[in-house]
């Protein structure tokens, strides 16, 4: 595989994060507590029981908080030793940032944030692991985790600049991402058909796997600190 371009554009998703040992929603097992996944991630769950939704928040910023980078986000971070890279990421940590990767964007949001419940552009980096009851924004309204639940949309200026960074990319690796949440997952293809070399890094195929023009099957934490060995010259990849 030649990986030769300027421009990489790394599109992550929820198994990157996984290999950190931070669970995804649909591994939560459907319920959390008493409650379904969706009354605690969704504009419904929070106007029902925001003590709820605050919670379960609180305790999956606990676990951000105690997870560490894994090989897959030190080998992009690496990968900007050679490359004008971004990370485009529908993960809620801040992984790719303590692994050192210096310009990501978080299409669903930022868990160690919080933002008021009136006004989206009213963000709030937090202090602790917890947001409670009572903590107002500037406008008195309670705060509430700034990520994008289910039913909700993406911000538009994101949204908008994360197309633009796509459609910019001469190499998109699509990285850990089951490729089935739009409007995120339409990014990939918005890439390729503006020209870039689509390649696609997961343990199993996914819906993108057909369109890839590579697909390197395999954990990320094993394939990408390949592929930096591969850019640097060192030896080929070698797919499991």
């Amino acid at each position: 595989m030649e990986f030769m371009r300027e421009k990489v554009v790394v599109f992550t998703g929820a198994g990157v994060s996984a290999e950190s040992g931070l669970r995804t929603f649909r591994d939560m097992g459907g319920y959390w507590r008493e409650y379904a996944i969706e009354s605690v991630a969704s504009p419904e769950g929070w106007k029902a029981n925001p003590q709820a939704v605050l919670e379960f928040y609180n305790e999956r910023r606990k676990a951000v908080l105690q997870a560490s980078p894994n090989a897959a986000h030190l080998a992009i971070a690496a990968l900007e030793a050679r490359f004008d890279v971004v990370v485009i990421t529908q993960n809620i940590d801040d992984l790719h940032e303590r692994a050192g990767s210096t310009n990501v964007m978080h299409v669903h949001g930022e868990i160690l944030k919080a933002r008021s419940s009136v006004d989206p552009f009213l963000i709030y980096p937090l202090a602790t692991a917890v947001i409670e009851m009572g903590q107002l924004c500037e406008h008195g309204s309670q705060l509430r985790p700034d990520v994008v639940w289910f039913g909700e949309v993406l911000p538009e200026d994101e949204w908008n600049a994360s197309v633009r960074v796509a459609e910019s990319a001469d190499v998109f690796l699509s990285v850990g991402t089951s490729a089935v949440v739009y409007p995120a997952a339409s990014l990939p293809m918005m890439a390729k058909r503006r020209g870039a070399f689509l390649v696609e890094v997961n343990p199993e195929p996914t819906a993108l796997t057909e369109y890839a023009d590579e697909f390197l099957q395999g954990p990320a934490g094993v394939i990408l600190p390949q592929m930096v060995e591969l850019v640097r010259g060192v030896r080929a990849i070698h797919p499991a």
